[in-house]
């Protein structure tokens, strides 16, 4: 067999910042791949045991990303108050931690990268992240002269840094079109060089009939509370803070109220995790908050739980928290911005409320507890068009003749 005829190899980079839902959604495509067609391999920033699972589906290889802390750094010089005691002190002082970032992190993270994809004769590398973040993965494929695409699944900000980011890869995938348009208003980014693919998950392996009370033994949730989960990683704009104020309104007005926060908290926001549980403690909300960190089986949670809440402070592309409450059949409440609001028809398929409104979060809370048979319309609504969308074959299929067509025209 000529190497024209073997599979071609396609090199995943994946540096977010935690285990969740880009990296989850990397998985489902890399099990889908046709092996006859591609040769997967993934390469992480982190490693866990839940990264580590990836080498039982794919070749994976761990590079780190992060051999000094600079975040940590930058946080704790946030802090300070002596840089402002000159002027332009602070300037040159976020300046040098920068540039140390650059060589202690990003250069040996970039040449063992390069060197990786140099040995297993990548064809094609795909970006699980931003361009910015992902930039050494987009150097790489310029420095072996093969093409690159970027999985877009968040805003951008129009800076310097992210325009010449984005003038790397060759072509791009963007879970939303309401990512697909900030991407061409702001940065100016072609459209005929952006393909919109909602992100697929297995639906035929989904257990709809996960038995959700296993999830409430496990955190001693009884079995006539009235429970609202929270669902995804412990960073700030997800909305945990959010959460507590609805809390705080609600605890008195549904009897039995549990609003657990599900999701694990990347090393980044020890400290934020640390805010939230005082915070819990300072506003007597101990009864009705927990915290039950990670979940692998979110089927026995989403069926746990009455209500699914996504509350990002900012534009969610697509919560996989979205795809998967709907699929799972769950009622579910979002923010009226981002990919979430393209998704969800109001009181139709979810319901949606005013971005950063806990007041107005409270009320669809409400309005689900009250109206059972709303409740379940939504559910019964949500499923039917999870199923015409999500289907992670459809988005496989997609994503391979996106790569067929940049490879041909890469000859």
């Amino acid at each position: 067999m000529t190497r024209q005829d073997q599979p071609k190899h396609i090199l995943y980079v994946e540096n977010g910042i935690g285990y969740g839902g880009a990296i989850i959604c990397l998985r489902h495509l890399v099990r889908n791949l046709d092996r006859g067609k591609y040769l997967p391999m993934v390469v992480t920033g982190r490693t866990s045991p839940q990264y580590r699972e990836i080498a039982e589906e794919s070749l994976w290889k761990h590079i780190p990303d992060r051999l000094v802390d600079i975040v940590g750094l930058q946080r704790r010089l946030a802090s300070q108050t002596w840089p402002d005691q000159l002027p332009g002190l602070r300037f040159l002082s976020e300046q040098i931690l920068a540039r140390m970032d650059d060589l202690f992190n990003f250069l040996p993270f970039f040449i063992r990268l390069w060197w990786t994809a140099w040995r297993f004769k990548a064809d094609l590398i795909h970006a699980n992240n931003e361009p910015l973040c992902n930039r050494a993965a987009l150097l790489a494929a310029k420095c072996l002269k093969i093409p690159s695409v970027c999985h877009v699944r968040g805003d951008q900000k129009g800076s310097r840094a992210m325009r010449w980011a984005y003038s790397l890869p060759d072509h791009f995938i963007s879970v939303s079109n309401w990512v697909a348009n900030s991407m061409c208003n702001k940065l100016d980014i072609p459209r005929q060089k952006i393909s919109v693919v909602y992100d697929g998950i297995a639906l035929e392996k989904l257990d709809i009939n996960a038995d959700g009370g296993l999830f409430r033994e496990q955190f001693n949730i009884p079995q006539n509370a009235f429970v609202v989960g929270l669902v995804g990683l412990l960073i700030p704009w997800k909305g945990q803070e959010l959460f507590l104020d609805a809390a705080k309104i609600l605890k008195n007005q549904i009897p039995h109220l549990k609003m657990p926060i599900i999701g694990g908290t990347p090393d980044d926001c020890i400290e934020y995790e640390d805010h939230l549980r005082r915070r819990v403690i300072d506003e007597n909300l101990e009864d009705t908050i927990l915290f039950t960190g990670h979940m692998s089986n979110m089927e026995l949670v989403y069926n746990g739980v009455n209500i699914v809440v996504s509350a990002s402070t900012n534009p969610e592309p697509l919560g996989t928290v979205v795809i998967e409450a709907m699929a799972m059949g769950r009622p579910l409440i979002a923010p009226n911005h981002g990919g979430g609001a393209e998704m969800i028809d109001d009181n139709i398929t979810g319901l949606l409320f005013e971005t950063g409104n806990p007041e107005s979060l409270a009320e669809s809370i409400l309005t689900l507890f009250r109206n059972g048979a709303l409740a379940g319309k939504i559910s019964d609504n949500a499923r039917n068009k999870a199923l015409q969308i999500f289907s992670v074959t459809r988005h496989t299929a997609t994503i391979e003749s996106i790569y067929q067509q940049i490879l041909a025209d890469a000859q």
